[in-house]
């Protein structure tokens, strides 16, 4: 899974779980009161401060810490999101362990209209229903 996807993905997990725990994020065990959203955010937090070195970890733990104190803060937020995408882009095989935490979307149906003589649209990789609609000479359709 590519970075920027990666973090696409997994933002919003790690912003909740800072809101919910604050810096105590960085250390909480697993709370069986948490929502999914917030276990995967500590989850993937825990796994990114454990890679770092004790200043890194201080550093981290600083920027958690604002981001939950003001979590309407957009720019406090994206601190901490460069960090882990900073400790991800050191440790390539932990964004890959990261990645498999990641529930899959769901793949969304692609809609394509063309029109005019000789037409052509190729999808690429199709899954699913296809249907196709030919007019044939005075309007009649197949």
């Amino acid at each position: 899974m590519e970075l920027d996807t990666f973090m696409q993905l997994a933002g919003p997990t790690i912003g909740a779980a800072m809101s919910a725990y604050g810096v105590a994020v960085l250390t909480q065990a697993e709370d069986a009161a948490a929502g999914a959203t917030v276990d995967l955010g500590r989850r993937i937090l825990q796994r990114v401060w454990q890679r770092r070195d004790e200043r890194q970890r201080e550093v981290l733990e600083a920027d958690v810490r604002e981001a939950a104190e003001e979590n309407e803060d957009a720019d406090a937020q994206a601190t901490v999101r460069q960090a882990v995408k900073r400790t991800l882009r050191e440790h390539p095989e932990l964004l890959a362990e990261l990645a498999e935490l990641l529930p899959r979307p769901e793949p969304q149906p692609a809609h394509v209209t063309v029109s005019g003589p000789g037409a052509v649209v190729n999808p690429g990789i199709n899954h699913g229903s296809m249907t196709s609609t030919t007019t044939i000479h005075g309007g009649n359709s197949q």
